[in-house]
């Protein structure tokens, strides 16, 4: 089932409640995609204008899970340092 995947990449041009987002793919095509477990997992923060990996299903054009965020060097983000709270000694 995992091998009828089509790997893509677009630009992030809206951003949706839920963790949802509208991309933009390089031919111009709008497509609704949403984030996997795993960047959920580890917190990584998707913002407007980031370049997105996505996996999209043949039967479905117009939806697509996004696997992993490109870096975008020349972006400053100011995201803010992670507090994981006191440190125990």
């Amino acid at each position: 089932m995992a091998d009828d995947v089509i790997q893509v990449e677009g630009k992030i041009v809206q951003v949706l409640p839920g963790t949802t987002f509208r991309v933009e793919l390089p031919n111009k095509h709008i497509v609704l995609a949403t984030i996997s477990g795993k960047l959920r997992k580890h917190f990584i923060k998707i913002t407007v204008g980031d370049t997105v990996k996505m996996e999209m299903t043949p039967y479905d054009l117009n939806k697509a899970r996004i696997v992993y965020r490109l870096r975008n060097a020349s972006q400053n983000r100011n995201a803010p340092i992670r507090s994981y709270g006191p440190r125990r000694r």
